[in-house]
């Protein structure tokens, strides 16, 4: 299955480039946002483990049913390079949850566990072809089971750029001597 192979070699490329922006971060920081309006490191974190959880819930559901026919023209999706590359900003239709925000260490573990879940899963379904199961992206028009999880490594990689921007825009704190 080299789509599988394919999303699963992006999802992991996605999770150690996150990590290592995230280390840009201090854990002191990581709650704070560099301006009005914006979002923190954490609330970052936050919203890409509810994403790929809720990805993960519905393909897990979606799986267990008798896929939907869907016209070829219908099949045709918004490239991922707009995602990736940030091209469009979008105000995401989940608000994020407050609960999930919590110290960098534990929504740093929180996040690799789900990544761990989402490759069980993926493991656990390789020998079956699911590129038939289809639901719509609110954003990018219907994608395939296998476009989904390379949804999610581009949508980390997105947002490991902002965490990135987040780093170099936060307030510089000058210590006197």
């Amino acid at each position: 299955m080299p789509k599988l192979q394919f999303a699963v070699e992006k999802l992991n490329r996605a999770q150690q480039g996150l990590l290592a922006a995230a280390d840009s971060v201090s854990a002191a920081e990581w709650s704070a946002a560099p301006g009005a309006n914006c979002w923190s490191a954490a609330h970052v974190v936050a919203h890409l483990c509810q994403v790929e959880r809720s990805v993960l819930g519905y393909a897990d559901r979606v799986i267990r049913k008798v896929p939907f026919r869907v016209p070829f023209l219908q099949r045709f999706h918004v490239p991922f390079v707009v995602v990736e590359k940030r091209l469009v900003r979008r105000k995401s239709p989940i608000p994020v949850d407050a609960e999930l925000l919590t110290s960098k260490e534990t929504m740093l573990a929180e996040l690799r566990g789900v990544r761990e879940r989402t490759l069980s899963f993926l493991d656990e379904t390789h020998g079956r072809d699911l590129s038939v199961y289809y639901w719509p992206h609110p954003f990018l028009g219907k994608l395939n089971f296998y476009n989904w999880f390379t949804f999610i490594a581009v949508h980390q990689i997105r947002h490991t750029k902002q965490i990135v921007e987040i780093a170099k825009n936060l307030p510089k704190h000058v210590v006197p001597s």
